[in-house]
C-alpha cells in the first residue's frame, strides 16, 4: 500500500480529481430527470459486463460487447436534453457573459419596469409569467407567440396581464429592454421533485429555466405571490423590492452580503401547498 502511494505522482492526483469532477457534474445534470433511471440501467450494463469479463463467460462478452457498438447512438439519443443544457452551461461562463452580455443600462431599465409592473399586478391579484432572456436564445418559444418586439413597459405588462387582455394566459418574453413576445407557451417542467400542488405558470417557468438559462418571474393569480424560477430551481420572494434585489443580482452588479442574508430567508424551497396559479 505505502509503496503504491508512493509511486503516485502529482499528474495521477490531478487525472483523479478531474474525473471526480466530470462524473459529479455528469450526476448533477441528471439528477432529478428521468435520464437518471437511464444512466443507472448502463451502470447496471457495464458492472454485467465486466463481470462476464471476469468470470470468463463468452457468450455474455459476445451479446454485451454487440450491444456497445450502438449504444453511442442510444445515449446522445436519449440523453440529448440534458447534454444540451450541460453544453449550455459551460458557454454561460462569466468570460462568455462578459463577452455576449446586453447593455447595463438596458438591463437596468428592464428591472425597473418589471418590478413596477409585478407590484401593480400583484394588488389586482393578476398572474403573470415574464420570462427574460440571458445568454441562451428564445426565440423557438417566441415563434409560437405573438410578436410585439416594444420597449419594455410596466404599463405594457399590465395590460397584457389583465383578465380581459386574450393574451393574459401565456408568457411575455423579455431579450435586453425589449418584449419580444407575448402570449407564449412554454415546456412544462419534467422534474421528478415539483409539488403537484403548482400550477401552469410555475410549471412553465420551472420548464423553461431546466431548457435555458432564461430568468421567469411568476404573479400567482390566487395568492398574489411572487415566484422567481433560475436554473430549474424555484425562489419565493416576499415583495416586489425583494425581485428588484434580485433581479439586480442575477443581471447587474452582485448585491452586498447584508442583502443576500435578507433574500436568502425570504426564499423557499419547493413544494408549496395551496398555490395553484
Amino acid at each position: 500500500m505505502m509503496e503504491a502511494l508512493s509511486l503516485l505522482g502529482w499528474r495521477d492526483v490531478l487525472d483523479i480529481l478531474v474525473v471526480a469532477v466530470i462524473i459529479y457534474r455528469v450526476l448533477v445534470v441528471f439528477r432529478g430527470t428521468r435520464a437518471a433511471q437511464m444512466l443507472v440501467g448502463l451502470g447496471l450494463l457495464v458492472a454485467v459486463s465486466l463481470l462476464a469479463r471476469r468470470l470468463d463467460l463468452p457468450s455474455t462478452q459476445w451479446l454485451l460487447n454487440h450491444l456497445w457498438s450502438f449504444w453511442v447512438v442510444v445515449l446522445v439519443v436519449v440523453f440529448q436534453p440534458e447534454l444540451r443544457r450541460a453544453l449550455e452551461r459551460v458557454g454561460r461562463g462569466r468570460v462568455v457573459q462578459t463577452l455576449v452580455g446586453g447593455a447595463r443600462v438596458a438591463r437596468a431599465h428592464a428591472v425597473d419596469e418589471i418590478v413596477a409592473a409585478v407590484e401593480a399586478l400583484m394588488s389586482r391579484r393578476a398572474g403573470a409569467l415574464i420570462v427574460m432572456e440571458r445568454s441562451t436564445g428564445l426565440r423557438q418559444y417566441a415563434d409560437l407567440g405573438v410578436d410585439l418586439d416594444a420597449r419594455v413597459s410596466a404599463d405594457l405588462l399590465v395590460s397584457v396581464f389583465v383578465t380581459a387582455s386574450p393574451l393574459h394566459d401565456g408568457a411575455v418574453l423579455i431579450s435586453g429592454d425589449r418584449v419580444t413576445a407575448a402570449g407564449c407557451f412554454l415546456p412544462l417542467s419534467r422534474s421528478l421533485h415539483v409539488g403537484r400542488a403548482l400550477g401552469t405558470r410555475h410549471r412553465a417557468a420551472l420548464g423553461v429555466s431546466e431548457e435555458t438559462d432564461a430568468v421567469a418571474v411568476v404573479v400567482s393569480e390566487e395568492t398574489g405571490g411572487i415566484s422567481l424560477a433560475v436554473e430549474g430551481g424555484l425562489e419565493r420572494l416576499g415583495d416586489a423590492e425583494s425581485l428588484g434585489l434580485r433581479l439586480d443580482e442575477l443581471f447587474g452588479s452582485p448585491a452586498p452580503v447584508t442583502v443576500r442574508a435578507r433574500l436568502s430567508g425570504m426564499r423557499r424551497l419547493l413544494p408549496w401547498p395551496h398555490d395553484h396559479a
